[in-house]
């Protein structure tokens, strides 16, 4: 059934519209192309050469898509054959942004390549969907939907100035993320237990019959319960201020100028980048009624760990630092 309906309209498009979907269906080829392995080469990486030749191939990509939009936003619509070149000229812009991120490689750093695919795929993702739009419309007017999708074309390619330009910016980009993360689960506990008794009352429905309260006590914190999550607040926020000194000691001391550098580098992010999700479980946990086997867990899993391990680091450190002043 969904092959005839794929068939049927398929029917109702013009010839143009039918050529644009030939001449463009292999878009979608080019996201598992972006999780292919990277061109490495014995040669040095020149990584300002790439970022230019990058830069100048998602500048093609946006006016490629301008184009396309353009010529198919108002008649008289282009001839078979000239749509068929707008087809064809997307679709080269397009290999020729997903050849030059190809060419990153993995040695210049992990956190790097995949911030760059990932914006490499918001923009294919964004040209896809612009094709799909332009697929799909009457070809008479510009409509709100194809406006939408050329200014997403456009907002994707426009990121890539503000990419991050080697792996030590990068990795500084996923500590701060998960920074950010942490610091909205610790203002959330905050807001709940400021909100009294009941930290459900602002989620659950108003229109209670009567003035009476609420009587089932699994909507409530009791006292054992404040006592557990004041600890947990203690450990959250411990994980906070590790990943604050982190970010500020990477920004400050981070180098990628070697493999091995960068190589760390890459170790940090990733082991940095299970914080954040360690830490939404344990809050979810605190929540009433509490799963006192769910804290003791996700207490002891492996971003508790890390942080025991900085704390270790950095008390070895100091012991260090005395034995040298004395």
């Amino acid at each position: 059934m969904e092959t005839d309906d794929r068939r049927s309209s398929q029917k109702k498009k013009t010839p143009l519209q039918f050529s644009l979907r030939t001449r463009t269906e292999n878009i979608e080829l080019f996201f598992s192309f972006a999780d292919g392995e990277s061109n490495e080469s014995d040669g040095a990486f020149n990584l300002s050469n790439f970022w230019d030749t990058l830069n100048q191939a998602v500048k093609a990509v946006s006016q490629e898509a301008t184009k396309l939009s353009l010529a198919f936003s108002k008649p008289p619509l282009p001839s078979q054959q000239d749509g068929e070149k707008l087809a064809e000229s997307i679709m080269k812009s397009i290999l020729t942004l997903s050849t030059v991120y190809y060419w990153l490689p993995k040695s210049q750093g992990l956190a790097l390549r995949r911030l760059v695919r990932d914006a490499t795929v918001e923009v294919l993702e964004g040209v896809a969907q612009l094709v799909e739009v332009i697929m799909s419309s009457p070809l008479e007017s510009l409509s709100q939907e194809q406006l939408m999708s050329t200014g997403g074309v456009w907002s994707a390619c426009d990121q890539f100035p503000q990419l991050s330009k080697d792996n030590k910016a990068a990795v500084v980009v996923v500590l701060s993320c998960e920074v950010r993360v942490v610091k909205d689960a610790i203002e959330e506990i905050e807001q709940a237990l400021a909100e009294g008794e009941d930290p459900f009352n602002d989620v659950l429905d108003d229109d209670q019959d009567g003035d009476e309260p609420r009587g089932n006590q699994d909507m409530y914190w009791s006292e054992n319960d404040r006592q557990v999550i004041g600890a947990c607040q203690g450990l959250i926020k411990a994980a906070a201020a590790c990943l604050r000194k982190l970010t500020s000691a990477v920004k400050s001391n981070g180098d990628f100028s070697t493999p091995q550098n960068v190589s760390q580098l890459d170790d940090l992010a990733d082991i940095s980048k299970e914080i954040s999700p360690g830490v939404d479980d344990l809050a979810l946990c605190l929540y009433p009624p509490m799963d006192y086997n769910g804290v003791e867990t996700n207490s002891e899993l492996t971003w508790v760990q890390f942080l025991d391990g900085a704390i270790d680091h950095n008390l070895q450190k100091a012991k260090d630092l005395i034995q040298q002043e004395s």
